[in-house]
Formats: C-alpha cells, sequence, structure tokens
C-alpha cells in the first residue's frame, strides 16, 4: 500500500526587524563627521577614518545615520570615499559656515579688498580647472602659481577693458559697482607687488592677495603647496574639486571663464579664444568656499 504524503509549501521567515540604533553607533557616526572637518587628514594615514568611511560604505543604516548627524550640523556631504575621505561643506546656515566677512577680517581686508580677495579666489578655481571636463575627471589635478594666477586676472582685465572700450563704456575706475566689468579697474591700479626697495610681497598688492587665497585654501584642505617658484606653486585636492564642482556662489567664474579657456601645466596663465560650447553650465554657479 502506497503512503500519500501531503506537501506543503515551506514558511517563509519572517523578514527580520533592522537593529537599533544605539549610543555607540551614534558616536561613530558623529566621529566620522568630525573626520571629515579635518580636511588635511587623510583617510589612507588613519585607520580608526578608514574603517568608518568603509563602514559608511557596506552599512547603509549606518550611512543614513552619519548623513543626517552632517545635515543636523548644517552640514552638506559632497562625497564619501577612500579619495576624499567624508567630503562636506557648511550650509549658509551651519554654524561651520566661514562667512566673507570673517575671511576678511583674517585679511585686514578694506571694503574695496574684499572684492578683490573675491576676484582671486574665483580665479584660482577658474585656473584650476578651466575646462568642464576637468571639473568633472575625478583624476584631474590642477595647478597652480601664485604670480600666475595674478598674470592670469591681469590678463583678463586687459581683455575686459578691451570689450568695455569697444562697447563705448566708461573705463575710469569706478570701486564700487559690482561685477568683474569693475574688478578690473580696481586690480589694474593695484601693484602687482608693492612699493619696498626689495619688491617684497606686500599683503595689500595683487600677489598678497593672491597669496592670502591660496593660503586660506591650502589650510582648509582644498590646495597642497608643491614649490616655491613663481610665488609659490599649489596642486587641487579632491575636497577642492568637489568645492568647485557642487558649491553654488557666484556666476562671475563664468564670466570669467568665457574670457577665455586657461590651459593649466605648470600653473602659468595663457588666455586663448573660447570655445563654442554651451558646456559652461556646469561650472556657472561655482563659487567662493565661503558664504556672503
Amino acid at each position: 500500500m502506497t503512503e500519500h504524503v501531503e506537501w506543503s509549501e515551506p514558511e517563509t521567515p519572517a523578514p527580520s526587524a533592522p537593529a537599533p540604533i544605539t549610543p555607540a553607533d551614534a558616536a561613530d557616526a558623529a566621529r566620522l563627521v568630525a573626520f571629515g572637518l579635518q580636511p588635511k587628514l587623510q583617510p589612507a594615514r588613519d585607520q580608526e577614518y578608514a574603517d568608518l568611511l568603509r563602514r559608511h560604505r557596506e552599512d547603509p543604516a549606518f550611512a543614513r545615520l552619519a548623513d543626517a548627524v552632517a545635515a543636523g550640523l548644517g552640514l552638506v556631504v559632497l562625497e564619501v570615499s577612500p579619495r576624499a575621505g567624508m567630503a562636506v561643506t557648511a550650509g549658509e546656515d551651519s554654524v561651520f559656515a566661514v562667512r566673507m566677512g570673517d575671511y576678511a577680517r583674517r585679511t585686514s581686508a578694506d571694503g574695496s579688498d574684499r572684492f578683490l580677495h573675491g576676484l582671486a579666489h574665483l580665479a584660482v578655481a577658474a585656473m584650476a580647472f578651466p575646462r568642464p571636463e576637468d571639473l568633472a575627471d575625478d583624476g584631474y589635478i590642477g595647478r597652480v602659481s601664485v604670480h600666475g594666477v595674478d598674470a592670469f586676472v591681469r590678463q583678463a582685465c586687459r581683455r575686459l577693458e578691451e570689450r568695455a572700450a569697444e562697447d563705448g563704456e566708461n573705463t575710469d575706475p569706478a570701486t564700487d559697482a559690482p561685477g568683474l566689468e569693475s574688478a578690473w579697474r580696481v586690480w589694474t591700479r593695484r601693484s602687482a607687488t608693492g612699493a619696498t626697495k626689495d619688491a617684497r610681497r606686500l599683503a595689500g598688492s595683487t600677489t598678497g592677495i593672491v597669496g592670502k587665497a591660496v593660503a586660506f585654501l591650502t589650510d582648509s584642505g582644498f590646495l597642497q603647496r608643491t614649490g616655491d617658484d613663481n610665488g609659490g606653486t599649489y596642486r587641487t585636492t579632491a575636497r577642492y574639486q568637489l568645492q568647485v564642482r557642487d558649491l553654488a556662489g557666484s556666476a562671475a567664474l563664468a564670466e570669467l571663464l568665457e574670457l577665455g579657456i586657461v590651459p593649466v601645466t605648470d600653473g602659468t596663465p595663457t588666455l586663448m579664444p573660447a570655445e563654442e560650447t554651451e558646456d559652461l553650465d556646469l561650472v556657472a554657479d561655482a563659487g567662493l568656499p565661503f558664504h556672503a
């Protein structure tokens, strides 16, 4: 006699509930954000940092927790990766935001000089990433020099002056007018190095202003100094590329780039006719690493 056996569908196990967040998890997430606020710290040189980055990549719940901690502090997470670490930037209302007024006080800049300091930062960004493809390429490293940036701005000033003359515009100095059209009037009147007998770089000279800008960017982990030639040479970091790519600031950078493409090799500028392309909108809103 054959015994009849009834088969039944195997029971599907109930989905397991996500593990509850513990105080230790919250501490680790905050620790990762704290690492991200140390721009010069490289994950390859800190094992704890590297471990937390790996956890962020492999554990979605932990990644959400760390991102929430950053958001609660008014920080925007640009990227979390071995190359950039936890790259964050401060939102406008964040306690970590650097204001242009604070920067100006650190540089002892008066009202007119603040505008020149802003132009110096725009010029560094334009020289570091002159083409949209450079800004989009994670492996691209820009190189700038203090004298190169100053020479680039002065070339741009000459082109702006020529354009103003062609348009029949007033070319008299007007330091209180906004935009690049007034910037060249102020920059070209300023000495490149100062009036000392040994031609030392004065803080109020244009190379002094550029020097302050690149020093700030270096202290912020955006540039790395590579030498002393041409007033100081620098290379960009992944964090600076992310900053220029993603931070909204001033459309003046696009106006500066539209004057000509700057091929970057050794940090010396050469203005060339701009290509007919609409790709410049990739960097149209890139701006300063601080808020107005």
